[in-house]
């Protein structure tokens, strides 16, 4: 690097310094200008505001609270079976349900998953399903309707259908309370 060269880096460096100083100082005039009891008083009334809109939130959750609890355990124990009779229930339901979807249910398999904190056990359920287009429909849709509580998680085509009949592999979910 020549001489001048660095005598020209020098002296815009110089200029970015004092116009660094410059607007600090400004910045600082700004900030203390925004200072005034005023502003801090419209500051504090905002943020009671929100406390205060936070404290009725709580409220209204800590009333509302006890029937919501209620609400869930009436869905537990409504649309939860219990293990002990679950598995014959599901076959008894899955098996009602596509018949009534004019469907041919078989292959019905399940897996169980260890329970929860709360005794709540999945189970997930492969079934395969034949029957025309509208039948699986109906049979969706009686699955949503049903009383017990049922995921459908796949819908997959399986191999072999023939004339119109769609042969499906379904994967769905329940959960048994203990």
């Amino acid at each position: 690097m020549t001489k001048r060269t660095k005598i020209v880096i020098r002296a815009i460096l110089g200029i970015v310094i004092a116009v660094d100083i410059v607007l600090a100082g400004i910045n600082w005039q700004m900030a203390d200008a925004n200072r005034t009891p005023q502003s801090e008083l419209i500051a504090l009334k905002r943020e009671h505001s929100l406390m205060t809109a936070d404290i009725t939130r709580a409220e209204t959750i800590r009333t509302t609270l006890p029937a919501i609890e209620q609400q869930c355990d009436s869905f537990f124990h409504q649309n939860f079976r219990p293990l002990s009779s679950g598995y014959s229930s599901v076959i008894s339901d899955i098996g009602t349900l596509s018949r009534g979807a004019g469907l041919q249910a078989g292959n019905l398999s399940f897996h169980q998953h260890e329970p929860d904190k709360r005794g709540v056990t999945q189970v997930d359920i492969f079934a395969v399903v034949d029957g025309d287009y509208s039948s699986v429909v109906r049979f969706v849709n009686d699955l949503q309707h049903s009383d017990t509580f049922y995921v459908l998680d796949g819908l997959s085509l399986a191999s072999g259908g023939s004339g119109g009949q769609l042969k499906l592999n379904l994967q769905l979910r329940t959960y048994f309370r203990s």
